[in-house]
């Protein structure tokens, strides 16, 4: 089987938003003869084919992010030197940018968010649109940014949104987000427009159970030493 033909079964299956069983069998066959890279332009392809819809957010949006989990798990090799899936976005350019909002929109549960500030108006407004949804949303970030003209952590304070500011005379300089608990999203990206317009900037999204686990302990423990913002 050639990626042509990969490129059919995976655009058959999100038809339905479904991954049966026979796909699912098709995908997991070809992890044994796929180089490397062949399974990165799998991977690419499904993300590829799942943005238009967890763009559009609703219902289609979480059936479609749980569509492409479970493609990534059939077709991840099960090898002990294989870390489990991640990639990485970089700017200038909007990948990061899109790729913050698509894992706000596919949230299902919850969200931790942990970041040093908030301006982009974009970033911004999907996350009040995520609290609109009932995801509970948890924000921390630093007091003495959110006093930055064009910050908009006040903003989402004053529209119900659970905001915690570090009140320390130190910052507090993470930039890190928790889906629903299952999704890691890390890396220097400030959650600013000049970060996807001029920045040299990165972002890492990892699946894997364990770094998911550390990070949430990390929040979970600044969110108890942290006072509320007024």
């Amino acid at each position: 089987m050639n990626l042509q033909e990969l490129e059919v079964i995976l655009s058959d299956s999100l038809q339905d938003f479904k991954l049966d069983q026979d796909e699912k069998m098709q995908l997991k066959a070809l992890s044994d003869t796929l180089s490397e890279d062949q399974i990165g332009f799998v991977k690419n392809k499904a993300f590829d084919l799942s943005r238009p819809f967890i763009e559009a957010g609703g219902v289609d949006a979480i059936r479609v992010h749980n569509w492409l989990e479970r493609v990534i798990k059939a077709i991840q090799p099960v090898r002990s030197n294989m870390k489990i899936q991640s990639f990485a976005c970089f700017s200038p350019g909007n990948d990061c940018r899109d790729n913050i909002i698509r894992l706000i929109k596919s949230a299902r549960k919850s969200l931790c968010i942990c970041v040093f500030t908030i301006s982009d108006n974009k970033i911004t407004d999907s996350i009040f649109e995520a609290h609109k949804r009932g995801i509970d949303v948890t924000i921390i970030s630093d007091n003495d940014k959110a006093n930055d003209r064009g910050s908009d952590i006040y903003r989402l304070t004053e529209k119900g949104l659970n905001v915690i500011l570090d009140q320390s005379p130190h910052h507090m300089h993470h930039k890190f987000m928790l889906v629903d608990n299952k999704v890691l999203l890390n890396g220097s990206f400030n959650w600013t427009r000049s970060a996807s317009d001029v920045n040299q900037e990165n972002i890492l999204i990892s699946y894997e159970d364990e770094l998911v686990e550390l990070y949430q302990r990390r929040f979970e423990k600044m969110k108890k030493s942290f006072k509320g913002a007024a």
